[in-house]
């Protein structure tokens, strides 16, 4: 018979059993939970095969580099096909966390990070190769510009081959991979590497800001969304652009030294928006609709005439862009200026009718123009998605 000091002792002795197990339990769950976070990024995919390429339509990655290719002389369509091909297996490996094939340092393939790679070619692509009857509607060299200080070194390009992860090493390992397959068919024009924030950094849908501190990219249309459809992708015209979309790339350098001697309300002037939140002057929220009607008691316009989100808000139906634009750091000389700027890149279906209209107004009066200064350009039509069966592009050339 078990005596009530000894029951209690035995309840005792198992309940300690119990919650040790539990903090056991609790612990090893903990170490787990640890273990994945610290790899987490690295399991992270998108996919490649769709109607669309990818890394256009999804969170921006940490990390890019744009790589734009002039094609030798001596390149037909049959020899694009060929590069196509080469280009459609190594992304579609990349994008799965796997080496390419005869991949010389395979161990760097540590995981998809959320690596994409997608494939575009500018207006000098199509006139090489005696494509002038497939350009896209509204898909031209973009004029010049005042504001415009455009380097050779920063611009233009036969393709363009966009590539972004959430690594920095994963990220270069595919470059590498990618640049390698393309040198039988051309050369590299420039590249040109960026970043955003790492991942964890900022929720996910949050906008980005840029080295001003600004945010960037706050009337996007909503990915997912059928507004972010009738924006961005197009359904007509050539069978290969079905499904596409048309790029704007400019590379804009910031004049930090003379922006941080600004103070927050004149910033904020310049932009239209607040800098803590990215509210307009006008609201409360980075949502809000800017009231462009609303003034001071004294009469003085709210978001001033200059204001940059003034100048660029659509004064026509139809006049938007998907902009998803990567800063670069290029260090700073001896007096501690920096050479920083924007990868800015604006998607769309037709430039001359979305991009240009906007860009005009901002060429004539946009007082942000005084701090930020275009000095690298081009415009590249981005092929649709590839089926499981399909390569890259394979209607516009075979």
């Amino acid at each position: 018979m078990v005596s009530r000091r000894g029951f209690l002792a035995g309840s005792a002795a198992a309940a300690a059993s119990g919650a040790a197990g539990i903090a056991v339990g609790a612990a090893g769950a903990s170490i787990a939970a640890e273990q994945n976070l610290d790899t987490f990024a690295a399991g992270r995919s998108a996919d490649f095969y769709g109607k669309n390429q990818p890394g256009i339509e999804l969170e921006i990655q940490a990390v890019t580099n744009m790589v734009a290719l002039d094609i030798k002389d001596s390149v037909t369509k049959a020899d694009m096909l060929r590069w196509m091909r080469l280009l459609t297996d190594d992304i579609s490996r990349l994008m799965r966390g796997e080496p390419v094939l005869a991949d010389p340092a395979p161990e760097l393939a540590v995981g998809p990070a959320r690596f994409t790679a997608y494939v575009g070619f500018g207006p000098s692509l199509f006139a090489k190769l005696g494509l002038e009857s497939e350009l896209p509607t509204g898909f031209e060299e973009l004029p010049a510009f005042d504001v415009d200080r455009l380097e050779e070194r920063y611009s233009g390009g036969d393709v363009l081959i966009h590539i972004a992860a959430d690594d920095p090493i994963v990220l270069a390992h595919g470059t590498r991979g990618l640049v390698r397959d393309s040198m039988p068919f051309a050369s590299v024009r420039w590249v040109q590497p960026g970043f955003a924030h790492s991942p964890g950094m900022i929720p996910a849908g949050l906008t980005h800001r840029n080295l001003m501190g600004q945010v960037d990219g706050t009337a996007n249309p909503e990915l997912g969304s059928s507004d972010f459809d009738s924006v961005v992708w197009i359904d007509e015209g050539p069978e290969w652009i079905r499904g596409g979309t048309l790029l704007v790339f400019r590379r804009i350098a910031m004049q930090l030294d003379t922006w941080d001697q600004l103070g927050t309300p004149s910033k904020e002037e310049v932009i239209g928006r607040k800098l803590s939140n990215g509210a307009p002057l006008t609201g409360e929220n980075e949502t809000d609709i800017p009231d462009l009607g609303a003034r001071h008691p004294n009469g003085l316009l709210v978001i001033p005439e200059f204001a940059h989100i003034r100048r660029a808000a659509p004064e026509a139906e139809g006049e938007r862009i998907f902009r998803r634009p990567f800063s670069y750091d290029n260090g700073m000389n001896e007096q501690g200026s920096m050479d920083v700027g924007l990868l800015w890149t604006a998607y769309q279906r037709d430039i001359s009718k979305q991009y240009l209209p906007i860009q005009r107004r901002l060429d004539q009066l946009d007082l942000l123009n005084k701090w930020t200064v275009p000095i690298g350009s081009g415009v590249y039509a981005i092929a649709r998605g590839a089926g499981e069966s399909e390569l890259v592009a394979e209607a516009l050339f075979s």
